[in-house]
C-alpha cells in the first residue's frame, strides 16, 4: 500500500528489509533546480531541428509525439532504426555540471545504507561517470545500468527492470528503486521492489504502487529506518 508518511516525515519510511538500494540518475541524485536537465532538453530539440529542419514549435510537438507513443526521443529513434543514437547521445550529454557540487549530505545518506548501491539509468555510461563524480559519490556505487549496458532497452519497460535483475542477480524483495519518475517505478514495483518517488512529482501522486515518496533525497535516507546488522 502506498503511503504518504514520508511526505514532510520521512523518518516514516521503514526500509529495515532493504539490502540493493538502486538509484536513478538525473533529477535523482540531484534536482530540478540545477538546471542539468533543462540544457540536454535544449540539446535534444537542436538535435531534432537539424536532423528535420524544422523549426521550435514542431520539433516541440514532435518530442511529445515521441514520449507519447514511445516514453523517450531515445526510444523513439532507436524504434526508427535509421538514427545514430552514438552521435545522438554525445550531443545531448555534452552539457556543463558546473551546477552540480559535491552534496556531503546526498554522500551521507548513502554511506549509511547497508548492501549494495547501484545506479539504473536511460543515460549513456559516461554522463553517469561525469554526474557521480560531480556530486562527489562516484566512489559510494557498485556499478551503473546504464542505456548501452541495457542493450537499450528503456525505462519504463518491464525489460529494462527484467535485464536489471538478471544482470546484478537481484532479489527484487530486498530492494529499493529512487525514481523521479513515477511511470518508471511501476514495472520495479510490479516485481517486488519497494517503490520510491523523488522530486517534484512526489508532491501529487496517488499511484498505489508507490511506497514512499519525498521532495528530496538526502533528507529521506538520512531519516529512514535502514537494517542496521551486517547484511550476509
Amino acid at each position: 500500500m502506498s503511503t504518504k508518511a514520508d511526505l514532510g516525515d520521512p523518518g516514516a519510511a521503514d526500509l529495515t528489509h532493504v539490502e540493493t538500494w538502486i538509484f536513478d540518475l538525473d533529477e535523482t541524485l540531484y534536482d530540478r533546480q540545477s538546471g542539468v536537465l533543462s540544457e540536454m532538453e535544449g540539446r535534444i530539440e537542436t538535435y531534432l531541428m537539424q536532423q528535420t529542419g524544422e523549426d521550435q514549435p514542431a520539433v516541440a510537438l514532435l518530442r511529445e509525439n515521441m514520449r507519447h507513443q514511445y516514453g523517450s526521443t531515445l526510444a523513439a529513434l532507436l524504434a526508427s532504426g535509421g538514427a545514430d543514437v552514438e552521435a545522438y547521445l554525445a550531443h545531448v550529454h555534452d552539457v556543463p555540471l558546473d551546477s552540480l557540487k559535491p552534496d556531503l549530505l546526498l554522500r551521507a545518506g548513502l554511506d549509511r545504507l547497508p548492501g549494495r548501491r547501484l545506479i539504473h539509468t536511460n543515460a549513456p555510461g559516461f554522463h553517469a561517470e561525469r554526474v557521480l563524480e560531480a556530486l562527489g559519490i562516484a566512489d559510494m556505487f557498485e556499478s551503473v545500468f546504464h542505456c548501452a549496458a541495457a542493450d537499450y532497452v528503456l525505462k519504463p519497460h518491464k525489460e529494462a527492470s527484467d535485464r536489471m535483475v538478471a544482470a546484478y542477480d537481484l532479489a527484487p524483495a530486498v530492494c529499493a528503486f529512487f525514481e523521479d519518475r513515477e511511470a518508471n517505478l511501476a514495472p520495479a514495483a510490479a516485481l517486488g521492489m519497494t517503490a520510491i518517488l523523488v522530486g517534484d512529482q512526489a508532491k501529487t501522486s496517488t499511484a498505489d504502487f508507490i511506497r514512499y515518496r519525498t521532495p528530496a533525497l538526502a533528507p529521506f535516507l538520512l531519516s529512514a529506518r535502514v537494517r542496521k546488522e551486517p547484511i550476509p
